[in-house]
């Protein structure tokens, strides 16, 4: 009786029986074979009918990959990241953020003159 127990070790409840009859037929494959920067090569399965794509991410590094193994895909330009206040600064000019900002200050003043603010 003890080995009846392990019979079903290592499978799940429900799982039928393996191999390819129970299964059914696989869909025809063909391999492709991808390159990346890093002289990393991936072989990716695809149905026959399936329409292959000309770049792929590599598993191993993440960068791009194509079909060509003479020429792979540069590594994407990384942009540092930029501050609010950068994007700012590119969209206005030194003169016209000092004009915004008097304008700012003198709504303020006005608003304190007022009562309306205490500080």
């Amino acid at each position: 009786m003890a080995g009846a127990g392990n019979a079903i070790r290592g499978s799940r409840v429900g799982a039928g029986p393996m191999g390819e009859a129970e299964r059914g037929e696989a869909a025809p494959r063909q391999a492709v074979t991808y390159f990346c920067s890093h002289d990393h090569r991936s072989v990716v399965t695809f149905a026959i009918e399936a329409a292959v794509p000309d770049s792929w991410d590599c598993p191993k590094c993440g960068l791009p990959a194509s079909l060509d193994s003479d020429n792979p895909p540069a590594a994407p330009k990384i942009e540092p990241y930029k501050t609010h206040l950068a994007y700012v600064k590119e969209r206005r000019s030194e003169q016209e953020a000092q004009e915004i900002l008097d304008e700012a200050l003198e709504k303020l003043r006005a608003r304190r003159a007022r009562g309306e603010i205490i500080f």
